[in-house]
């Protein structure tokens, strides 16, 4: 026979043998489950939400002119009367007089207007960080009878009515 299969046999044969050599005083039963009690952690995680409201905004609106006709009728105005007060330079006066005139109309026309408040309503709108709690499972405390001798373990799930439970016998000497 070749060496390669016995050692292949001999392999195969002892991994079959193994569990009966390993567990021969070991068995597998069921314990009557007493009581399954959650057990919750809380948990704080951070969620975006948006808050929006309507909120009125007032505007001015500037009614006046924007026209250049009281700062051209100023000039004219006050040439005229440069004009007729310069007697020994009139083109002076008349110069400095529709300078002057200019700007008394470009002052007038200014403030000659009015301004309009109007008010809108707009949506305005804020993100924030809002923080969230949650009681999250996080397992069960699992007490259990088997033969008269009550046991805790803890589990991830409920575990029902009963538990499987391993029955080991090893002998005292």
């Amino acid at each position: 026979m070749n060496n390669r299969l016995l050692v292949s046999l001999g392999c195969v044969s002892a991994l079959l043998m193994q569990p009966a050599f390993a567990g021969h005083n070991e068995r597998q039963d069921f314990a009557k489950v007493v009581s399954a009690t959650p057990i919750y952690e809380q948990v704080a995680y951070s969620r975006p939400q948006q808050e929006c409201w309507v909120e009125t905004v007032a505007y001015e609106r500037d009614s006046r002119s924007k026209s250049a006709t009281p700062m051209l009728l100023g000039a004219v105005i006050g040439g005229a009367i440069g004009h007729a007060i310069g007697k020994n330079d009139r083109r002076s006066g008349t110069a400095i007089g529709a300078v002057l005139g200019g700007s008394i109309g470009h002052d007038v026309g200014k403030n000659g207007g009015s301004k309009q408040v109007e008010y809108r309503d707009e949506e305005r709108c804020e993100t924030r960080s809002v923080k969230h709690y949650e009681d999250r499972l996080m397992g069960y405390d699992v007490t259990y009878r088997y033969n008269g001798d009550t046991y805790t373990t803890r589990m991830d799930r409920d575990p029902g009515k009963r538990i499987k439970v391993a029955v080991s016998v090893t002998p005292i000497y």
